[in-house]
């Protein structure tokens, strides 16, 4: 048995074990209570019993999708705000109150929506969602708080900008989404940042920060009933708005081959291939992650990895992905490697896709990617804190109520030809985007690659 088949044997066997003892011990996540109360918010419940715990997520469709251009940052802006004061508390006082019982609560922007979190112990439930309506309902955005968050960010803003990687995943967005939100920064950038007022901030609030624009998850150590009772007491005055959102800029996909070269004095040339992918509802995703699992994003099971890394020593670490949000994705490879090596390592890529577009995959690798992402699928719910956000995500992204126990089927339905078929669909060698952030003379690209067919 060749060395790295016999890795990727223990690798997936332990996976599995491990999975099997996630899965058994948190086998009551599967249970969701799911209602939509009067005001529109969509409740999810799941009991847990085994920790005096509470996580609450909260997602509300209050992302970047829904700002301005010009105003770049601000539903991340207003994320971050929520808990630095409120009507009834200063940012001081929330930290204090929640940091004294040893709790949390945060919020975090997103392209998609933005997440509002609290974890609390049991006996402290009370005081967490007092906490937490109020900064959902009651956040002033104090302007002196504006400004030393907007100078965080511009700062940190700055500082990425001496990151290859930043910098080249920054120009690979930008190329693939053009003027769509997807191909902005979360963050915005300073000049945007500028532009932004507290007006702003308050009417943002309170356009999209509204029940029926949001999904509401309780995973711990409570009941229906006790979780009712909360709901009563500390969202009773969350009503309904008018939700009015702008129609999004068109997601305008181009079939053309584009090189975007930054450069810089590195010994490293940060490379990002890729093009546009697919939206999370696609009903092929799952025969797609089989296929991509295989080609670059199952670790040292990959071709990517294998031929690149392994064979022939190019990289330390090379991966794909599809990412894929509510209204387009992107499919990308990332990797670093030595400016004199960067055109080989391109090249190699090219061929792992012709070869995977044109010819079955083994029996071995079907079996292996299946094994590998049904049973490393229970370490995404391990926690009540990972329940909570994913069942956010699976009700937004409207993957039904039946997904986590589904997704085993969904994947091991895929066929050698699922694989095939989405691979000469999804991936495309012809007309791509490459972003290499490197010593250019060094690096001393070729015009074109087409010659690997």
């Amino acid at each position: 048995m060749k060395k790295s088949r016999f890795i990727k044997i223990i690798y997936i066997t332990l996976i599995l074990q491990f999975a099997i003892c996630i899965f058994n011990s948190s086998s009551d996540a599967l249970d969701v209570k799911r209602r939509v109360l009067d005001n529109g918010l969509i409740l999810l419940i799941v009991e847990r019993h085994n920790l005096p715990v509470v996580k609450v997520a909260v997602g509300i469709n209050a992302g970047n999708l829904n700002e301005p251009e010009e105003k770049a940052g601000l539903a991340n802006l207003a994320a971050s705000l929520l808990t630095e004061g409120t009507k009834k508390r200063t940012a001081h006082q929330i930290s204090e109150e929640i940091e004294f019982v040893g709790g949390s609560i945060g919020a975090s922007g997103g392209y998609d929506y933005i997440t509002v979190s609290l974890s609390v112990l049991k006996k402290d439930i009370d005081l967490g969602f007092d906490l937490l309506s109020d900064v959902i309902l009651n956040p002033v955005f104090p302007l002196d708080e504006i400004n030393k968050k907007r100078q965080r960010i511009k700062g940190s803003l700055k500082a990425r900008e001496e990151s290859p990687g930043y910098i080249a995943s920054k120009e690979f967005r930008k190329a693939v989404f053009g003027l769509h939100p997807y191909g902005r920064l979360v963050s915005g950038t300073s000049e945007t940042l500028d532009r932004i007022t507290r007006d702003d901030l308050a009417d943002f609030h309170s356009k999209y920060y509204v029940p029926e624009n949001s999904i509401m998850a309780v995973v711990g150590d409570i009941t229906d009933e006790e979780v009712e009772k909360l709901i009563d007491k500390y969202f009773s005055r969350w009503s309904t708005g008018k939700i009015k959102k702008s129609p999004l800029p068109e997601l305008k996909i181009t079939k053309e081959r584009k090189t975007i070269t930054v450069d810089k004095d590195l010994a490293q040339a940060n490379i990002i291939f890729g093009h546009f992918g697919v939206t999370r509802d696609n009903p092929d995703y799952y025969s797609i992650s089989v296929m991509n699992y295989i080609l670059g994003g199952g670790g040292f099971a990959s071709r990517l990895m294998q031929n690149i890394r392994e064979d022939k020593g190019l990289v330390y670490d090379i991966h794909s992905f599809f990412a894929a949000d509510k209204y387009g994705g992107r499919f990308q490879v990332n990797l670093q490697t030595k400016n004199e090596s960067a055109n080989t390592a391109i090249e190699e890529i090219l061929k792992e896709i012709y070869k995977i577009r044109n010819t079955p995959v083994t029996d071995e690798e079907l079996s292996d990617a299946k094994s590998f992402l049904t049973g490393s699928f229970p370490m995404r719910i391990e926690t009540s804190g990972r329940i909570a956000g994913f069942l956010v995500a699976v009700e937004y992204y409207g993957l039904g109520a039946d997904y986590i126990d589904n997704y085993p089927e969904y994947i091991n339905s895929v066929t050698k030809e699922d694989v095939l078929r989405v691979a000469k669909k999804y991936l495309d060698p012809e007309n791509y985007i490459l972003v290499v952030v490197a010593d250019q003379e060094k690096a001393a690209l070729k015009d074109d690659y087409t010659d690997l067919k």
